[in-house]
C-alpha cells in the first residue's frame, strides 16, 4: 500500500483527486487530510483524519506521500516542507510560481532520493488521447496543424477582477492543461510565438491567450479566452490527406461537477454525439468521412503511475524537465504580454 497525506481540502482535493486516489483502495489508503482553517464544506472521507496541524502530516512515518492542491502561492513553500521531512510529493499544477522554484524543489528531491511531480492529470483526457490515436492511425498523412481550444464564456470572472495577477492569470490557471499536452506528446518546440492578452484592459485579468509551437512544419496552437459564447472545437488536427475535429471535451469534470462519480461504468464515457469526425482521402484517393469512437479519459492513470514510481521504482509519468520546460513558457507568456503593454 502507498500511503498518502493531502494539503488542502477543497475543490481540487475533493473533486479532483480524491475520486481518482480512492478508486484505486487496494493500493492506495488516505490517511490524512489537511486544512489551517479546518473548514468541511464536502463530506468526509470514512477512515480519514483530518487536521489543522501541518506536523500531524509530515512527522507521521507511515505517511509515504504528500499531495498538495492548495492555491499556487503556497505550492513551493509546502513542497519544500514536505521533501525537508523526507516525504514524496505529487504538486498540483502549475507546479510553481516561477521556473527557478522548479528547478531548487527537483535538486532537492534528487539529493534525497524522493519522488518528486507535477499533477498532470489532463495527460489522460479522452479527447486528448482519442487524438493521439487518430494521428498513429496514419489516415491524416504528414501532419501540418493542431489546434487545442479551451474555452469559456465567463466574462463575470475576469469583470471582477479589479487588478492582474499572475497567479490567477488564464495562463497560469489553464494554459498549464494544454501546454502540457503539447510537450508530453510533441516534445520541446523549435519556437514559440505567443499572444497572451488582458482584454479588458490593462492591469486587468489575463483573459485570454494564444500560443503556437514550431515543430518544423507543424504547428501546434493552444488557445483560449473567456468570452467565447460558443466555444471552439476542443481539437482540429490537419494533415495533408485529412482532418480530425472533436467538438466535445472530456466529460470527467462534466460528471465530477454532477457527483457522478467513477465508480458508475458510464463515467467519462463519451456518447456517439460525442465522437469526433474524421475525414480523409485514402492511398485510392477515395474519400472518407467517419466517426470515431472516442477513448476513455482516465485521471486515476496518473495516481497508478504515481503507485507504480514510489512502491516498484517505475519511470515517472511527468518528466522533471518538461515540468521545468512549462513554467518557463508560463513566465515567458506574462513576460510578454507585459512587454506589449
Amino acid at each position: 500500500m502507498l500511503t498518502i497525506a493531502y494539503l488542502g481540502n477543497g475543490k481540487s482535493t475533493n473533486r479532483y483527486h480524491l475520486p481518482f486516489s480512492t478508486k484505486l483502495g487496494e493500493k492506495i489508503k488516505v490517511k490524512t487530510i489537511y486544512s489551517p482553517s479546518g473548514r468541511q464544506a464536502w463530506t468526509p472521507l470514512d477512515g480519514t483524519n483530518y487536521t489543522t496541524d501541518l506536523a500531524d502530516i509530515l512527522t507521521d512515518s507511515e505517511i509515504q506521500l504528500v499531495v498538495i492542491t492548495t492555491p499556487l502561492k503556497f505550492h513551493y513553500q509546502y513542497a519544500k516542507q514536505a521533501l525537508e521531512a523526507g516525504k514524496n510529493v505529487l504538486l498540483e499544477k502549475p507546479f510553481t510560481e516561477t521556473s527557478d522554484e522548479a528547478k531548487e524543489l527537483f535538486a532537492l528531491a534528487k539529493e534525497k532520493s524522493l519522488f518528486l511531480q507535477c499533477y498532470q492529470n489532463r495527460r489522460f483526457d479522452s479527447d486528448f488521447l482519442t487524438v493521439q490515436k487518430v494521428i498513429e492511425s496514419g489516415k491524416l498523412g504528414d501532419l501540418l496543424e493542431v489546434e487545442m481550444h479551451y474555452d469559456y464564456f465567463r466574462p463575470e470572472v475576469p469583470e471582477s477582477a479589479e487588478h492582474f495577477s499572475r497567479d490567477d492569470s488564464y495562463l497560469y490557471g489553464h494554459g498549464c492543461h494544454t501546454i502540457d499536452q503539447v510537450l508530453s506528446y510533441f516534445g520541446e518546440p523549435d519556437n514559440i510565438r505567443y499572444d497572451v492578452r488582458q482584454l479588458l484592459g490593462q492591469d486587468r485579468m489575463n483573459d485570454y491567450f494564444d500560443l503556437d509551437f514550431y515543430y518544423g512544419k507543424l504547428k501546434v496552437s493552444v488557445k483560449s479566452s473567456y468570452f467565447r459564447l460558443k466555444e471552439r472545437p476542443s481539437f482540429v488536427v490537419y494533415g495533408k490527406k485529412g482532418s480530425f475535429v472533436k467538438h466535445t471535451k472530456d466529460r470527467q469534470e462534466e460528471h465530477l461537477k454532477l457527483f457522478h462519480m467513477p465508480e458508475n461504468a458510464d463515467f467519462g464515457i463519451d456518447l456517439p454525439e460525442h465522437y469526433g469526425i474524421l475525414t480523409y482521402l485514402d492511398e485510392d484517393n477515395v474519400y472518407h468521412e467517419e466517426k470515431v469512437v472516442s477513448e476513455v479519459g482516465d485521471y486515476s492513470r496518473i495516481y497508478e503511475g504515481v503507485y507504480q514510481a514510489i512502491i516498484n521504482g517505475k519511470e515517472k509519468i511527468v518528466k522533471d524537465e518538461e515540468t521545468i520546460l512549462q513554467v518557463e513558457i508560463l513566465e515567458a507568456g506574462i513576460a510578454a504580454m507585459e512587454a506589449n503593454q
